[in-house]
């Protein structure tokens, strides 16, 4: 009976890893969509998964793709209608001639684009922006100031709980108010951005310090439906905040507003939405789906009360040791098998041990921490560092995983660090 038991729980978990595999290394340079969907539905026809089953976990995910949809919406408008190359244009006669403070006032902007508006957000509408902002400066080389875009995406993503849709999913119906939110992250956050910003500074100094940024950059004028891409971006940011203070899903006013927006423009154009909706990046929500998916499959193995019974019985015995295990295992599981369907593992095993009433805050923030910043270790760590290779690759630049994976190996772990003492030290 236990192997009958044990056999389809292995099968499971084996194709899961394939299909996380195959998203990763892209195998045939196949897109990644397609490795997390073929997972999904091997497990609906080996019987493993039931059709309505499978579903249920693709409609969990409704939520992210109406966020995802409406981020990529504004941006695809934003970018057709040169608000990018308008902002490009004032970020590089802001540097001055200096590749060093292009990087910083890059580093800045996506700070504060990740803080207000999402990681995913940052990866989806600042990395076209900052390409344009390389390209108007005549670098190079532009993947210095593209890597700021990936790692702040990550490293900013747990200031406010609408920084990271993996917030709102680890905390759920246990999210603190948001003073206690900022008592408990203000100071892990600030720590992590600023060791993020230093460490890819200082892997990055070599080639900023041989490169040449333009001075000559004539000033990009902004069309009228230009200024209103701009203004449905702050618009939404100000949705965002709004839906946050009261605990309401960021999925729809994103959608609502991203959709606003983009109607609007080609109102005003009185064209366009054929080139627009062709030039979206939709392939990323079969992904989302496909992961999701591969996440209700995982349920059904009885992995989540294995983890939420462990989390609790650890963080009975020694709280802090707990919080330091669990958030650093959790940022190296993201990367085995991406942040968002180990943060819905790890998040409902966290609802589960605190509806318990078994788990302290600091493992529940450790947990975040590590589902928020762990992905800066690798290219598909995180949806929105998958995001953001998309953006790059939209303009003809790539990031190999291993490339990826060496510079995250130094830039990630001092800032997970810092991030885990300083949650510890405000408790």
């Amino acid at each position: 009976m236990g192997a009958l038991t044990l056999s389809p729980n292995l099968a499971t978990w084996t194709i899961a890893a394939l299909a996380t595999l195959g998203v990763i290394v892209r195998p045939m340079g196949w897109p990644e969509a397609v490795w997390a969907v073929l997972g999904a539905g091997a497990l609906v026809a080996l019987g493993l998964l039931s059709p309505s089953t499978a579903w249920e976990g693709v409609l969990k995910g409704l939520d992210v793709y109406l966020f995802l949809v409406g981020m990529m919406l504004m941006s695809e408008v934003a970018r057709k209608e040169g608000l990018f190359d308008w902002l490009a244009s004032r970020a590089v006669r802001a540097a001055r001639g200096s590749s060093h403070r292009l990087f910083t006032l890059i580093y800045a902007v996506g700070t504060l684009v990740t803080v207000f508006l999402s990681n995913d957000a940052c990866a989806v509408v600042l990395t076209p922006a900052v390409y344009a902002a390389a390209r108007a400066a005549r670098v190079r080389d532009p993947l210095p100031y593209l890597f700021v875009c990936a790692f702040i995406a990550n490293a900013a993503s747990f200031v406010l709980p609408i920084s990271n849709p993996a917030n709102l999913v680890v905390f759920a119906e246990h999210m603190p108010p948001l003073t206690r939110w900022l008592a408990m992250f203000a100071l892990p956050s600030a720590l992590a951005i600023l060791a993020t910003y230093a460490v890819l500074w200082a892997t990055q100094r070599r080639t900023l310090d041989a490169e040449t940024v333009a001075t000559d950059v004539a000033p990009a004028a902004l069309s009228r439906t230009g200024a209103v891409a701009g203004f449905g971006i702050v618009a939404t940011a100000l949705v965002l905040i709004g839906a946050s203070s009261f605990g309401r899903d960021l999925g729809l006013p994103t959608f609502v507003a991203g959709l606003a927006t983009t109607l609007l423009v080609l109102a005003l154009k009185r064209g366009g939405a054929v080139e627009v909706v062709r030039d979206v990046s939709w392939s990323v929500l079969p992904l989302v789906a496909g992961l999701f998916v591969l996440v209700e499959a995982l349920e059904k193995t009885g992995v989540l009360a294995l983890i939420a019974g462990t989390l609790a019985r650890a963080a009975a015995a020694a709280p802090t040791e707990t919080a330091w295990g669990a958030g650093t295992l959790i940022a190296l599981a993201c990367n085995l098998v991406n942040n968002l369907p180990a943060g819905l593992i790890a998040g409902a095993a966290v609802q589960a041990a605190q509806g318990a009433g078994t788990l302290p805050d600091t493992v529940a923030g450790a947990v975040l921490i590590g589902v928020d910043l762990g992905p800066n270790l690798s290219v598909t760590g995180s949806l929105a560092t998958i995001l953001w290779l998309t953006a790059i690759r939209r303009e003809g630049q790539d990031v190999g995983f291993w490339r990826f994976l060496r510079l995250g190996l130094v830039v990630m772990p001092p800032a997970l660090g810092l991030a885990l003492a300083g949650l510890l030290l405000v408790h």
